[in-house]
């Protein structure tokens, strides 16, 4: 078990460093843009992102929609939580020279197991790093490493264990850290396989940079993650719920970025769901003109409703918690004025896969205990 990074805190600045960022002027931050506060901070009150020169008249780019190469990523991580760390002498790339200045941070990330390096040994320098690649790399720069691999064996009581893409513990998690900004504006949105500007990249170094030291604890019931025995007509609910975590929240969203497949007669700038539209995408049967249409490798079943409140107002109800079974719809009233507003797909043991604005789109997380819990209004059990 990971120790966690309850004791860990952001270097305390030099003298010379406060006066360094004091001095600091972006050229091409505007005080209004959504990641100031986070740019300031890792290249600002600390050089982790400082990666150019200043300008003649002492201004600084920091380019923030320009694409994070992996050698600066891993330069700033290394920086920010790791300064001291020897590179491992048997480690080599075959497309980075152990002469490069980028040579030791690289092997730093690959060595603690940070980056992957894929079957061939390349580190690829100057392709751009995923979001993907960032969650994994400050979930385990932050001592979580443990709760991700436990996680990745997410699995029934009877010993099912679901399969899934490589990365999908680290991926949660940082959904659950917050590792991920929601944008107002969803097109800036990004999804785990998107390419990081640096702005986003920022953020999330930012966010891991100052996380509070209650987090490991909060995430530790995910290493022992463990479902009740499902029916094998609804374990692919769980399969294909699990192929959309770390997908953003995009009002409306109902879209699979990666297939192009989702509802025929919609549009959305991003792939992404709201809670309704992840419920629909996972749970319904492809019927009438108003059709969803993912590649999935079930039927599905009766879900002709579209948003929270319409699937909720219907149906076979299931008003105790304690009744509800994996594959059942939660229903939540958020605000307290007797509507829902809140869908998710219920996994059992206390778990659900939820795509809600407060964590920023997909994740499985608790739902018997805290504001779901509280907010709980009813279930719904799938007929047909």
């Amino acid at each position: 078990m990971g120790s966690g990074p309850a004791s860990w805190q952001p270097p305390a600045p030099s003298g010379t460093e406060l006066r360094t960022a004091a001095m600091i002027t972006w050229n091409d931050v505007p005080d209004s843009f959504w990641a100031t506060r986070a740019i300031d901070f890792v290249g600002g009150t600390y050089d982790w992102m400082r990666d150019y020169a200043p300008a003649v008249d002492g201004t600084y780019p920091f380019y923030p929609n320009k694409l994070e190469k992996r050698k600066l990523f891993v330069r700033a991580v290394v920086k920010a939580f790791a300064p001291d760390a020897q590179p491992d002498p048997n480690l080599t790339f075959p497309d980075l020279a152990s002469d490069d200045p980028f040579f030791p941070y690289a092997n730093v990330a690959a060595s603690n197991g940070w980056l992957w390096t894929g079957p061939t040994g390349n580190f690829r320098p100057d392709e751009p790093v995923t979001m993907s690649q960032v969650h994994r790399a400050l979930v385990k720069a932050l001592g979580f490493g443990d709760i991700a691999t436990g996680l990745n064996q997410i699995h029934t009581t009877g010993g099912y264990v679901f399969p899934h893409k490589g990365g999908f513990g680290t991926l949660l998690l940082g959904m659950r850290m917050g590792l991920r900004y929601n944008h107002s504006d969803e097109s800036l949105d990004v999804g785990p396989a998107s390419a990081m500007p640096r702005s986003e990249v920022a953020y999330s170094l930012w966010k891991a940079a100052n996380m509070p030291s209650w987090m490991h604890d909060s995430l530790l019931p995910y290493q022992t993650i463990e479902l009740p025995w499902i029916p094998k007509a609804r374990l692919p609910i769980v399969e294909w719920g699990i192929r959309y975590v770390g997908y953003p929240y995009v009002w409306g969203g109902e879209w699979d970025q990666a297939t192009g497949n989702g509802y025929c007669c919609g549009s959305q700038p991003v792939g992404g769901f709201d809670c309704s539209g992840l419920t629909w995408w996972v749970i319904k049967r492809a019927a009438g003109s108003w059709d969803n249409a993912p590649p999935r490798p079930y039927e599905g079943w009766n879900l002709p409703e579209r948003t929270s409140a319409s699937m909720a107002a219907v149906g076979e109800r299931v008003w105790r918690f304690d009744d509800l079974v994996p594959g059942d719809l939660m229903f939540y009233d958020g605000d307290g004025d007797g509507t829902v507003d809140h869908v998710d797909v219920y996994l059992g043991n206390g778990w659900s896969v939820d795509s809600s604005s407060g964590m920023g789109g997909v994740t499985i997380l608790q739902v018997d205990s805290g504001w779901y819990r509280d907010h709980f209004v009813h279930g719904r059990h799938l007929n047909g």
